[in-house]
């Protein structure tokens, strides 16, 4: 029978259930999120990774709020640093989903991986949104699926890749945050919709609101190209665009061959800014080891809410 799971409450910082080691092993994460922050946590992972091999095999559910719980396998590499009370994971994207706790709106999680978002989007501080996480991997989805249950099964989960159109396609990789169908893949096959096929399997409606997150490695143009029609509805495409794209192929994609107005989070200001040409993503990305996430939108009530977002932002710094 496996171990119950580790329990950290990022609010009060308080880890119950763990034997000394773990608690050592916690201190180092910590120190080691701390530490690598400054130079955007690069090794982080590997070293936590490592560390994880002197661990036994165990769950941490980390409340992330009053009403949100997130579970992965206790050390993994990429997780751990919500161990670090201090660390906010895209930044940019929270921004948006804490202001927009008040609108009726349903989050599209495309490569939800273990379901981070979705836990979080459908917690009653976020406004307890409906929400549809969808992750091809068979690995990923079974944590997935454990993290919807762990939250009384109030967000929906499908396991499919999303691309252009339908079809099915190889996975490939190595790392569970960067699965893609992207290369030539040698692993196994996965079902992929486009997402607008969302629609024709009412899975949504035509209209609504939406937020569509899509961080699915590499697919991110494909996937636009088939969400033309849910991306004329209030929608906002969240992208992910590489530190190592000097070309910013995305964000150039987004602005010059769709109807959808570029906006990405100028850290200087700390306000969603519309751009209207890309060299402000050289400033903008300066880790190459690292996702940037930027916003699609032809929404006016979305760019609306931005500008109120950032009014209130801009209040809060006065």
């Amino acid at each position: 029978m496996a171990q119950a799971p580790i329990q950290f409450d990022r609010a009060s910082g308080a880890l119950e259930g763990a034997n000394l080691w773990e608690r050592t092993a916690a201190l180092a994460l910590v120190t080691g999120s701390k530490i690598s922050s400054h130079f955007s946590h690069m090794g982080y992972i590997a070293c936590a990774n490592l560390l994880r091999k002197a661990l036994a095999e165990r769950n941490i559910a980390i409340k992330l709020n009053s009403d949100a719980v997130f579970e992965f396998p206790y050390g993994d590499g990429y997780w751990s640093k919500l161990l670090n009370r201090s660390y906010h994971y895209e930044d940019e994207l929270e921004l948006l989903f804490a202001g927009s706790a008040d609108v009726d709106y349903t989050l599209i999680d495309c490569g939800a991986n273990y379901g981070y978002w979705s836990v979080l989007i459908s917690s009653a501080p976020f406004g307890a949104h409906k929400a549809i996480a969808i992750e091809p991997s068979s690995d990923n989805f079974a944590k997935l699926s454990n993290n919807a249950a762990v939250n009384d099964h109030r967000f929906e989960c499908m396991r499919v890749a999303i691309g252009a159109s339908r079809g099915t396609a190889r996975l490939s990789g190595t790392k569970h945050e960067k699965f893609s169908i992207a290369g030539p893949g040698g692993g196994e096959e996965v079902p992929v919709i486009a997402l607008d096929n969302l629609i024709d399997d009412g899975k949504v409606a035509a209209t609504g609101k939406y937020l569509i997150k899509l961080d699915v490695e590499g697919l991110e143009i494909e996937a636009i190209k088939g969400g033309a029609r849910l991306l004329q509805a209030d929608s906002v495409i969240m992208c992910e665009e590489h530190g190592s794209d000097r070309s910013h192929a995305v964000s150039r994609y987004i602005l010059e061959e769709t109807p959808l107005k570029l906006i990405v989070l100028d850290p200087r200001s700390n306000r969603l800014e519309t751009v209207t040409e890309l060299s402000i993503l050289d400033r903008i990305k300066v880790s190459t080891h690292v996702g940037y996430n930027v916003f699609g939108t032809a929404s006016a009530f979305w760019q609306d809410r931005i500008d109120a977002l950032n009014a209130k932002t801009a209040r809060r710094m006065q």
